[in-house]
Formats: C-alpha cells, sequence, structure tokens
C-alpha cells in the first residue's frame, strides 16, 4: 500500500520566515489531500485487482461443469451439471455464514477462526467483501473437484449436505492453518513459525486440492464403483464419457481461471519490494503467470507421449488432465520457484498422475474424472515440490518477516530441510483431517441409504430418473415418464427433431 506523504506547518514555516504559518499550513494541507488521494488509489487498484481475480477463479465453476459434464456418459449429464450449480449456490451460502468466520476469523487460535460469522464487522482494516468473495470461490472450488470423484452414481440429498459441510466447515479449517495469520502452519504467523518457516502453499495445492482429491476418494471408497466399470474377473473397462469437445472447452475454461487462482493469490498488486524501480510484486504475479502456464504445459506433453507409449493412442481427455494435474501441482510454489523449476514440476505431476491412474484400477477405485488422482495426487507432489525448489529471493519477497532477513526455502535450492519437514506435516494432517470428517459423513449417508443410487436408476441414467428427462433431445416423442431418447435407423426418412 502507497505510504502517506507527511507534512507538518512546524517543518515548513521557518523556510519562509517570519509570520508564514499560514502559507505553511494551506501547503501541508495540499500535500496531504494528494497522498489521500494516493492512498486511496492504492486501496482501489488493489481491490480492482483482487475482484478480477475472483471473477476468474469463479469462472473456473464454469470450466468444471463443462469438464465434468464431457466426462461422464450423456444419460448423466443434467445431473452432474446440477451438482455443479449446487456446490456454488449451497456452498456461497454456507461460506458466508461459518465458513469464512472459520478461516479467516481474526483474532482467533491456531486452529479455527471465530470472528466475522455473517460477515459481521466487514469490512475492516484486514478484510473487504472483495476478499470474501475471491475466498468463496476458492471453498466451491473444492467441492466442485469432490462432486466429480463420486459423478454417476451419487443420490442428489448426499451432495448438497457433502458441500455445505466440506465448504462451511472442512476447508475453512484447513485453509485457517496455513493461510490465516492466526494460523498453527502458516507462513503469515510470524509469532509461531512452524519449523521456522511455516507452510508455503501460496494458492492450494494442499489446502485446495488436496481436501476436495481425498473428500473424493472417500466418497468413491465407500461408494464403490459404477457397474460395469470392472468385469467379473476385475479389470477395468472403459466407460467413456460422452463429449470429448466439453472435456476440452472445460479445461480451456479452467486454465484461464487459474490465472486468477494463482496470480491472484497475492491478493494485492501495488507493493514495490524497492522505491522507485520496475521491479515490483507486479512482477511476481507475472512471474507466477509464467511458471503456471508451463507446468500445465509440460505436463501436457509427458501426458501425451507417455500415454502414447502405454495404450498406443494420442488421447485428447488423458491430456487435458494432464494439463490440469500439472496446474495443481504448481499452484502450491507458483510465487516462489524459477520458471525452469516449473517445467520440472509439471514433468513429474504428469508422471504421478499416470501412476495415481495405474494404481487406482488395480486397487478397484473408480474415479469418472480422475479427481482424487489429479488434484489429491498432484497437490501432494506439488506440496513436496516447493519445498524442494523455492527461491531464497522468492521467499523473502512474497513472505517478509519484520526483523528477519532470511527465512527457510527450497532444499534443492540450499535451503535446508526446514521447509521440507513443515510440507510433510502439511500433506499428513490434511490426509488425516479430511479422512477424519469426509470419512465418517460419506459412511454414515452410506448407511442411512441416502449415498448411492438404485442399481435401476443407475442403468437407466439419472437424467431420466431424477431429473425429469434427458440433456440431449434427438427426437420429439414424449412419453409419460419425459423425453425418451428413441433410435432412428439410417434409412429412416423421418425428421429428426
Amino acid at each position: 500500500m502507497a505510504a502517506a506523504i507527511s507534512c507538518s506547518a512546524e517543518q515548513l514555516a521557518p523556510l519562509f520566515g517570519p509570520n508564514a504559518t499560514a502559507a505553511a499550513t494551506y501547503i501541508c494541507d495540499q500535500f496531504t489531500a494528494v497522498s489521500d488521494k494516493f492512498v486511496d488509489t492504492s486501496y482501489a487498484v488493489d481491490t480492482t485487482y483482487l475482484l478480477f481475480s475472483a471473477y476468474l477463479v469463479f469462472s473456473m465453476q464454469l470450466g468444471f461443469a463443462m469438464l465434468c459434464a464431457g466426462s461422464v456418459r450423456a444419460k448423466n449429464t443434467m445431473n452432474i451439471m446440477l451438482t455443479n450449480v449446487l456446490d456454488a449456490a449451497a456452498g456461497g451460502l454456507f461460506y458466508y455464514l461459518f465458513g469464512f468466520a472459520f478461516a479467516f476469523g481474526t483474532p482467533s487460535n491456531g486452529f479455527i477462526g471465530r470472528q466475522f460469522f455473517g460477515l459481521q464487522d466487514i469490512p475492516s482494516s484486514s478484510f473487504d467483501y472483495s476478499y470474501f468473495l475471491y475466498q468463496w470461490a476458492f471453498a466451491i472450488a473444492a467441492a466442485g473437484i469432490t462432486s466429480g470423484s463420486i459423478a454417476e452414481r451419487t443420490q442428489f440429498v448426499a451432495y448438497l449436505i457433502y458441500s455445505a459441510f466440506l465448504t462451511g466447515f472442512v476447508y475453512p479449517v484447513v485453509s485457517h492453518w496455513f493461510w490465516s495469520g492466526d494460523g498453527w502452519a502458516s507462513a503469515t504467523n510470524s509469532d509461531s513459525l512452524l519449523f521456522g518457516s511455516g507452510v508455503i502453499d501460496f494458492a492450494g495445492s494442499g489446502v485446495v486440492h488436496m481436501v476436495g482429491g481425498i473428500a473424493g476418494l472417500w466418497g468413491a471408497l465407500i461408494e464403490g464403483p459404477r457397474i460395469g466399470r470392472f468385469d467379473h474377473s476385475g479389470r477395468a473397462v472403459t466407460l467413456r464419457g460422452h463429449s470429448a469437445s466439453l472435456v476440452v472447452l472445460g479445461t480451456f475454461l479452467l486454465w484461464f481461471g487459474w490465472y486468477g487462482f494463482n496470480p491472484g493469490s497475492f491478493t494485492k498488486i501495488l507493493i514495490p519490494y524497492t522505491s522507485a524501480n520496475y521491479y515490483g510484486q507486479w512482477s511476481a504475479v507475472g512471474r507466477t503467470a509464467v511458471t503456471t502456464t508451463l507446468a500445465g504445459c509440460t505436463a501436457a506433453l509427458t501426458t501425451l507421449f507417455g500415454k502414447r507409449v502405454l495404450s498406443g493412442h494420442w488421447n485428447v481427455t488423458d491430456v487435458c488432465n494432464g494439463l490440469l494435474g500439472g496446474f495443481a501441482a504448481i499452484t502450491a510454489g507458483c510465487s516462489v520457484v524459477e520458471p525452469w523449476a516449473a517445467v520440472i514440476c509439471g514433468f513429474v505431476a504428469a508422471l504421478v498422475l499416470i501412476g495415481c491412474n495405474k494404481l487406482a484400477e488395480k486397487a478397484g477405485y473408480d474415479d469418472p474424472l480422475e479427481a482424487a488422482q489429479l488434484h489429491g495426487g498432484c497437490g501432494a507432489w506439488g506440496v513436496i515440490f516447493t519445498a524442494l525448489f523455492a527461491k531464497e529471493r522468492y521467499v523473502n519477497e512474497v513472505y517478509p518477516i519484520v526483523g528477519r532477513m532470511s527465512r527457510p526455502y527450497g532444499l534443492f535450492m540450499g535451503g535446508g530441510g526446514r521447509l521440507l519437514g513443515a510440507h510433510v506435516i502439511q500433506i499428513l494432517v490434511i490426509i488425516g483431517w479430511v479422512s477424519a470428517t469426509m470419512g465418517p459423513l460419506f459412511y454414515g449417508l452410506h448407511k442411512l441409504k441416502l449415498l448411492r443410487i438404485s442399481e435401476e436408476d443407475e442403468m437407466a441414467g439419472m437424467d431420466m430418473t431424477r431429473h425429469g428427462g434427458l440433456a440431449y433431445v434427438y427426437d420429439d416423442v414424449s412419453h409419460k415418464h419425459g423425453i425418451q431418447m428413441r433410435r432412428v435407423e439410417p434409412n429412416t426418412t423421418e425428421t429428426i427433431g
């Protein structure tokens, strides 16, 4: 934020000689007015930057919706689209009532926030409405990840319950630990830094992606695989999504939104690192966009050739998932690593995703969007990657500590192992917390028969049995149970509506 210009009549009066107090006061008043304008402009620029970033992150919901729709079979399209809408709607209400307070309600303890319920006392010197909007967009992103893991077989009420619980409690507690100034493992908690470092999870490889991925893992494990996903001998059977076009569209929308997700996590742009210099936080914002891009591109190409070797095909949906895996991995360290390191991050992320998918097949685990493997596995790699490659200069610029010249940085960059130790703890506590909360929730829903739909509904498709008709209308034939798809033979003369 721009510093105020100081001026006093007592300082200027001697320069004008005797009886010059009035002139000095007038000049100081003008300086003060100009200074106030600079401060106001600085707030406005930073708020506009944060709001624009929030809009970009929110646009990722459209990307999630398109990706999910294209990755499921046509008979479940309306269902998965509706769940994406409700993730945003239910998440908005519960994050407003409870989530933001649990995440950022300061002053508080290291475990959970306890201020700002229902945005009470907002705006304040700490937060404005724009910050809430930005963090809400992150919360519903975590919920959207989970919905992909349990797609095509989950009851509608289960989506509502888990989405409200995840965005209103589970995710906010994790974000408090690592992002709030009071969090016990936060890199901005200068009073008590874990291992003298805290956790550097800049935009949420752990906080967002691991939380959503692990929650989805438990949901899919407790539900079991979709009917037909594995044959009687246990061999995997591919249940292809119905539209590669929607998958590609969703991937590009997510790519676009990631430029708000990662660079936007600075929350402010008008911060100089040195006075009157071309280099400042605006440069770090640009670097973050570059590292994000390079990690995704490298992961996409690595997946392309890796899957070609393994399967013999050039598969566009695999490439899209690889691209997103690279983005999920770089999200933790995007602001504190060099561009060349981002290439390494993306390369390994692709291998992690391929390996996790192979392991999932061997274990009989079914995740229609590979969400647990992509966000959980690649997110965990991103947390470790940051602890290995974080650069000292960037760490001290992005996470300055008053009274200290330096703090721990990447192990491979000469910074020792304290940051790595903190990040290993982050992975373990996220796995433990999400497992201890979302696991029992999904298990309880399963026992209450509120989790999985019936076998008949699953075979027919939820669009017909739960949502009143198919997403795609191929003819105008109506039936008492809604619009049904009827096959039209190639030699028919009938007009297709």
